[in-house]
C-alpha cells in the first residue's frame, strides 16, 4: 500500500453526528432529529446530494432542511450544525506522518459548503483533494474514488480510504481500494500501521 485517503468530516475531525446533536439541543428539537432525517428522510438525501455535487446552493439547502427540521430562523444553518466539530488531532498526525515516511496522502470529502474545511491545513496533510462540490461527483461514486487516486498520484489498488460511513467504504472497495470504517483514532491507527507497514501512532 503506497496511498492513504481519508474522508473529512468524521475522520479528520470529531464525530459529527455529536455536533448535530448539540445543534439539535440548542435548538430545542429531539437531539436526533438531524441524524433521523439525514438516514431516513428521502427527501433529505435529494437536498444533501445536490449540495454535495454543487447543484443547490448552501441556502436553497437550509431554506428546505430548515422547513423539514420545523426551524424559523434557517440563516447560516449548515454552519451552525457544524459548530461543535473540532480538528481530530490524532489523525491529522497521522496524514503528516504517512507522508514523511513517502506514503501518498489525499483527501475525498462530500462537502456541506467550504466553511466546514480548515483549508490551512490542505498543503501539509495532503497530495491530492477532491471536495464533492468542486468536481460534480459525491462518494459513493466511483468515479470520485478514482479521481482522488489520480490526484494523491497513486493508483486505486495501492490505495486505504478512511471514512465513517459504511456505503462510502463500499464505493471505495468496489473500485479496488481497501477501506478501514472509522470509529476512532485508536481503532483506525493500527489498522493503518499493519496495512501501511509505518509506525503512525
Amino acid at each position: 500500500m503506497r496511498g492513504l485517503l481519508v474522508d473529512y468530516g468524521g475522520v479528520l475531525t470529531t464525530n459529527v453526528f455529536d455536533s448535530f446533536r448539540e445543534f439539535c439541543d440548542a435548538q430545542g428539537l429531539d437531539r436526533d432529529a438531524v441524524k433521523r432525517l439525514f438516514r431516513e428522510e428521502p427527501r433529505t438525501l435529494v437536498l444533501v446530494r445536490g449540495l454535495e455535487t454543487g447543484e443547490l446552493t448552501r441556502e436553497h439547502f437550509e431554506q428546505g432542511f430548515g422547513e423539514m427540521l420545523g426551524i424559523e430562523d434557517r440563516e447560516g444553518l449548515v454552519d451552525r450544525m457544524f459548530a461543535g466539530v473540532r480538528p481530530d488531532e490524532a489523525m491529522q498526525t497521522v496524514l503528516r506522518r504517512a507522508r514523511a515516511a513517502g506514503i501518498r496522502t489525499g483527501l475525498i470529502s462530500n462537502s456541506m459548503g467550504d466553511t466546514v474545511y480548515d483549508r490551512t491545513t490542505f498543503a501539509e496533510l495532503f497530495d491530492g483533494v477532491v471536495i464533492s462540490g468542486e468536481v460534480g461527483l459525491h462518494k459513493p461514486q466511483p468515479e470520485i474514488f478514482l479521481l482522488g487516486a489520480e490526484r494523491a498520484g497513486v493508483e486505486p489498488a495501492a490505495c486505504v480510504f478512511v471514512d465513517d460511513l459504511r456505503e462510502n467504504c463500499e464505493g471505495a472497495e468496489a473500485v479496488g481500494m481497501t477501506a478501514i470504517l472509522h470509529r476512532g483514532a485508536e481503532r483506525t491507527v493500527p489498522e493503518l500501521e499493519r496495512l501501511l507497514g509505518v509506525e503512525l501512532g
